[in-house]
């Protein structure tokens, strides 16, 4: 076959279609055309459409554009039919304008409908609402600090010196900022991606005065080996309660009536003694799960320094501050054994939750 063949089967076909399907009355006799022509197995396109591979390679994008647009020209004859036999108003045009219009295909109510797909929460961002509302009914408000910071609130106000390995370049994302300092990590001002949400309360406390009662929920930026409990990028809740008579019963309280309001009230969990610059007593706190203790937090009593810091005069207040893993709490709460799986943003994974 020759490409003037193959227009001219197409051009015939076309001229065959308009006229029948411009006549037909019924929807049977018009299902009977559309099988005719468009039909899947034995319609006359079909049948065309074979002849392509008799075609050179030089001919068949021709042929192609051309079947196309006859193709595309009776189904719009179909569509015209259909609206006309169905009543059916025709689009395309506007009221004004006069021409061809395409129709609106006929609603069949007899199909079944097509289920709308919704995205979801990340289990994350479930964890996260989830939190703030149990902490909520604590009585704690949820506030928001930078994620870029300088070494004061990150490390200076918190009571962490500058031999700390805490502040370790290698431990953090240090930021190549512009600036006489921007090289030096012991400045100040030197930037880097916050490695703790106790950053939060640092500012919160510079802008408020007591009583203070806060969480914050963010990001956390560490230099940490991807494992199946590790990941460089994090979430943390931080907490913090300020008055005149804050004391470690009451933060014993408050993490033990979360941990089970979160986890469930068969959860198990325990203190241990710790250390963190920013607190003096300090525990660990942990959950036990699967035959063993994780830990999902750091807390203990405000460091007087740190009141001092931020202008509080600890001879009048007290406090208490804790630090919990977002997402070892979202583990914990969905089954989820591996980190990573919760940032490989595999939508057949995150759908199930």
């Amino acid at each position: 076959m020759s490409l003037a063949d193959f227009t001219s089967s197409l051009d015939s076909l076309l001229v065959a279609a308009e006229k029948s399907l411009g006549l037909v009355a019924d929807e049977a006799g018009l299902e009977e055309l559309r099988v005719l022509y468009t039909g899947a197995k034995n319609g006359q396109l079909k049948s065309i459409q074979k002849g392509m591979g008799s075609l050179s390679s030089d001919e068949r994008p021709a042929a192609g554009k051309k079947f196309n647009e006859v193709r595309d020209s009776v189904q719009a004859a179909i569509d015209n039919a259909a609206a006309r036999i169905s009543g059916g108003s025709l689009v395309g045009a506007s009221p004004k304008s006069s021409g061809t219009k395409k129709s609106v295909p006929p609603i069949d109510p007899t199909l079944p409908g097509v289920r709308p797909r919704l995205g979801r929460l990340h289990p994350i961002t479930q964890t996260i609402e989830d939190l703030k509302e149990i902490m909520g009914r604590l009585g704690f408000s949820a506030t928001e600090g930078p994620e870029i910071e300088d070494t004061w609130h990150n490390f200076v106000a918190l009571n962490i010196p500058e031999d700390h390995p805490a502040r370790d370049p290698l431990d953090n994302f240090y930021l190549a900022t512009a600036g006489k300092n921007a090289s030096d990590p012991t400045a100040l001002d030197a930037k880097l991606l916050r490695s703790q949400t106790s950053t939060v309360q640092i500012r919160a406390m510079e802008s408020q005065k007591p009583p203070l009662r806060i969480i914050s929920l963010g990001r956390v930026y560490r230099p940490d080996e991807a494992d199946a409990t590790h990941f460089p990028m994090f979430h943390q809740m931080e907490g913090l309660w300020i008055d005149t008579s804050v004391s470690m019963a009451q933060l014993k309280s408050v993490l033990r009536m979360f941990a089970t309001s979160y986890l469930g009230g068969d959860v198990t969990i325990r203190f241990r003694p710790s250390f963190f610059p920013f607190t003096e007593p300090s525990v660990e706190v942990d959950y036990f799960w699967n035959d063993q203790w994780i830990e999902f937090g750091g807390a203990g009593m405000v460091d007087p320094n740190v009141l001092k810091a931020v202008g509080y005069d600890p001879e009048e207040m007290s406090g208490f501050a804790f630090g919990l893993g977002v997402e070892r709490l979202c583990m914990r709460r969905y089954g989820i054994t591996d980190i990573r799986d919760l940032f490989r943003s595999d939508v057949r994974f995150l759908r199930q939750f």
